[in-house]
């Protein structure tokens, strides 16, 4: 509940953002120019911030938390910061002088167009030490999740949104490519999120002090271990990553606006994907970590079990709920300015292929987590390789038809692409999970899945009821929009809850042993 209602206020002033930059840019060349710049270094971000380095840093500290003394903590911490902060620096600086090549790369569609190029290379360059400062984050808030502190972590990421509020309104006007404010924005939210947290660690007692360990006699077993885990967890990081990124790429040869389409549909599915699915994967990494080396393997099943029942709690009607609300959510978040009615459809083809995938994309946190937490980031690798595979090929076979039929919103079929890859991923996780014993359903699995289905039925029978016809959305003035979506989720909300009470599900059994899904 601290992570994801923290999460919320970020997730919130996300959209808020979103809704300003909409209003400001819509979906034009300059506002694809920055969402690649700007997803360069979050594919990097997603692999040393909250990918590849929590999952194997997180289970290390937990370690040496539970088995070892403070000064062995503050040494591994000394150590792991220099390092990363060595490692981070190195890759900025190849980021910062290799811009136009990472823009051949992930957009090569972008150099038939001269102008969006160059914009999109001095972007880039601008935003590429995000990185740098927004992995030394990471660093910190696992420490700090580590030791129960979750509200400051979680509530970290609210200042990337204020400073994309603050660049887009009073730094843009003032520049002579507005848009370049966006990219300063940026900039200046990594150096700030890095120094809020600065302060939390020095009252825990463990504020770091950086240790290259240059030398073989310096090096430190902890940063071995954390490094040996970081290598597969890097391509097990990456495979979504790159999904996107591949996405990405096709999209910068289709229709200008492709781009911004996908961006705004994904950012309505990372909304209950943060709020929900990341905030559960977040705190159940220490927790398992802990049972893990006390060798509670009870316990440790018992916390996966109530995980993913919760997961089947929220995903499924969130993701319902975005597959319903698609354009009318559309219309009332982004339908102003420079951000017409065209848009709207086309965001919203998208975002109905993205909500398909939603449970898989909430299941493969939760169910990778488990493997993170024994230290085996080798196995979600494997699984994870198998899926972006599929994923790739799942492009090409949906858009080349696609376009070639000359169809509508061809940029849909890349979002359908990699929903499907997401279930796919999912489900060999949990078959591997099963086979080694590391998931043991609890009872009541089937009586708790006929209660969730039940009740997401009548949400959605209400939800396509009360959403009317998009042209009513569309004509009506913003306070009418946010009424009527405040409405129809807050209805929908109470209404699938109320029939699962109605059908025995009670508070109590939210929690873990609690019963969930027996009426016990």
């Amino acid at each position: 509940m601290t992570v994801g209602s923290m999460t919320m206020l970020s997730r919130v002033l996300g959209l808020l953002r979103d809704m300003v930059l909409a209003r400001l840019f819509g979906a034009s060349a300059g506002a694809d120019a920055f969402f690649v710049a700007f997803r360069i270094p979050n594919f990097l971000r997603r692999l040393f911030a909250e990918g590849a380095f929590s999952q194997a840093f997180v289970p290390v500290l937990s370690e040496y938390k539970s088995q070892r003394d403070h000064s062995d903590v503050r040494q591994l911490l000394d150590h792991v910061s220099g390092s990363l902060g060595l490692v981070l620096f190195g890759i900025t600086l190849v980021g910062v002088l290799a811009a136009p090549l990472l823009i051949m790369v992930f957009a090569p569609g972008f150099l038939d167009d001269g102008d969006k190029y160059d914009l999109t290379v001095a972007m880039v360059r601008i935003t590429f030490p995000y990185i740098f400062f927004i992995s030394l984050t990471a660093l910190a808030g696992g420490v700090l999740n580590s030791y129960g502190r979750f509200a400051v972590p979680a509530f970290t990421p609210v200042f990337l949104n204020l400073s994309l509020i603050a660049a887009a309104l009073w730094l843009a006007p003032r520049l002579a490519d507005p848009v370049m404010a966006l990219a300063w924005g940026v900039f200046v939210a990594g150096l700030v999120q890095l120094l809020f947290q600065l302060p939390f660690l020095l009252r825990l007692g463990l504020l770091p002090r950086p240790r290259f360990g240059l030398c073989k006699k310096d090096r430190h077993e902890g940063v071995q271990r954390i490094g040996k885990l970081m290598l597969p967890a890097i391509f097990g990081s990456s495979v979504v990553q790159i999904n996107l990124l591949f996405d990405t790429l096709i999209a910068s040869f289709l229709a200008t606006g492709s781009v911004s389409w996908l961006y705004y549909s994904d950012r309505l599915v990372e909304f209950p994907l943060g709020v929900f699915g990341i905030a559960l994967a977040t705190v159940i990494l220490p927790a398992l970590s802990r049972q893990h080396a006390s060798a509670e393997s009870v316990d440790y099943a018992r916390t996966m079990d109530w995980a993913l029942r919760l997961v089947i709690l929220i995903g499924v009607p969130a993701a319902l709920g975005l597959l319903l609300l698609a354009q009318p959510l559309l219309t009332t978040i982004f339908h102003y300015g420079e951000f017409g009615s065209h848009d709207v459809a086309m965001a919203a083809a998208s975002l109905m292929a993205y909500a398909l995938g939603l449970l898989g994309f909430i299941l493969i946190k939760v169910l990778a987590t488990g493997f993170y937490a024994r230290q085996d980031t080798r196995t979600p690798v494997r699984i994870g390789i198998i899926a972006m595979l599929a994923n790739m090929v799942l492009n090409v076979a949906i858009v080349v038809p696609w376009v070639w039929l000359d169809r509508p919103a061809p940029h849909a079929g890349l979002a359908l692409a990699t929903s499907l890859s997401a279930f796919l991923n999912a489900g060999l996780l949990y078959r591997s999970l099963l086979r080694q014993g590391i998931v043991r359903p609890q009872p009541g699995w089937g009586v708790f899945v006929l209660r969730v289905v039940l009740a997401s039925l009548a949400m959605a029978l209400l939800l396509y009821w009360g959403r009317g016809v998009i042209a009513d959305w569309q004509q009506g003035t913003a306070v009418w929009r946010v009424m009527q979506t405040l409405l129809w989720v807050c209805c929908g909300g109470l209404l699938y809850f109320v029939v699962l009470w109605l059908l025995g599900l009670r508070l109590h059994q939210l929690r873990v042993g609690g019963g969930f899904g027996t009426g016990e």
